[in-house]
């Protein structure tokens, strides 16, 4: 009974479908119909249509070669997303400079923006080399020069006068009204900013700090003189956190105490007589170390050396070292 139930039903849903797309069906099946289409003879132009007008109805005039303008305009500079924040004017002894907390390729267009929409003339401006030159007061010439800073992802702004033989003239205290007219300029344009030039990206790679292994010692290498380095560390060693017990600046060295940033464990609470910071380090488990700030050349080398002898010690302060620098 139930196999005849199932032939029934499956001979009905044949029969549908025949009824549904048969020949004689609701919607019948066309996709062979053009088996049996008869073929039409060629088209053939009538004759009367074989002259085509061939008039240049839309002619080009020839140009001759004196018409063209040879000056091409330079492409508008191209922008893609970026940002900004800190802008400080530093001075260490006769050397002042802008820092700025951004990108050397963000810190560009706004410093050429600068001397666009002030009245002095802008005589060269570079992006590759972070240069602009402008016509500046009695007949000198003020250059701009735009670098990497210290911290990463920030730059370094200089200033300098020259004579028309092309002298360095520069007095801090005579230009620092400019210096200032551009912190405030940058100030006020770089949070509405968002910007970096693609012209001045090899900016970004000319880094003033690389921390490195040589000879199997963690290092830190400052594209800095001495002076400059010597305070750049101090600063760094302040800001990190890190205690100065004593300095001998002839020597170059650093004293200081440091611990390593601890995590609370279940008895911490238990931990009576230790002073703890805003930042978490445990002062009463400080190390020992001695940082060495060497002249090389042009450059300065930074070094540290635990007292207890662990070179691991030693990285993990370096590593705290270079990430404070500014």
């Amino acid at each position: 009974m139930k196999n005849t139930l199932q032939l029934l039903i499956t001979l009905f849903f044949i029969q549908s479908c025949s009824y549904i797309t048969g020949p004689e069906g609701m919607f019948p099946e066309t996709k062979y119909d053009f088996l049996e289409e008869e073929v039409a003879p060629n088209l053939s132009i009538p004759e009367s249509l074989d002259d085509i007008d061939k008039d240049n109805h839309y002619p080009i005039e020839s140009l001759a070669l004196d018409d063209v303008a040879r000056d091409v305009p330079k492409p508008r500079q191209v922008f893609s997303s970026g940002g900004a924040s800190e802008v400080q004017l530093r001075r260490l002894g006769e050397l002042m400079w802008i820092y700025v907390e951004t990108l050397p390729s963000t810190a560009w267009p706004i410093s050429k923006n600068y001397w666009e929409a002030s009245s002095y003339k802008i005589l060269s401006a570079d992006a590759e080399s972070g240069v602009i030159k402008v016509a500046y007061e009695n007949e000198t010439t003020l250059e701009m020069v735009i670098e990497h800073g210290i911290k990463e992802s920030s730059t370094e702004i200089f200033l300098k006068q020259l004579d028309s033989s092309n002298k360095n003239i520069t007095e801090v205290e005579s230009i620092k009204p400019e210096f200032q007219m551009i912190v405030d300029y940058i100030a006020a344009s770089v949070e509405n900013f968002s910007g970096t030039s693609l012209a001045a990206q090899s900016l970004n790679e000319n880094k003033k700090a690389r921390i490195f292994t040589q000879n199997k010692q963690t290092v830190i290498e400052l594209d800095l003189s001495y002076q400059r380095a010597w305070s750049s560390v101090s600063r760094a060693l302040t800001a990190g956190n890190i205690i100065t017990n004593d300095r001998n600046r002839d020597e170059g060295v650093f004293y200081v105490s440091y611990a390593s940033e601890t995590q609370p464990g279940f008895f911490s609470f238990l931990s009576f007589g230790k002073e703890e910071n805003e930042e978490g380090l445990i002062l009463g488990e400080e190390a020992a170390f001695e940082v060495q700030v060497k002249s090389s050349g042009v450059k300065t080398i930074i070094t540290a050396k635990a007292a207890n002898g662990s070179i691991e010690d030693a990285e993990t302060l370096l590593s705290k070292i270079n990430e404070s620098l500014s």
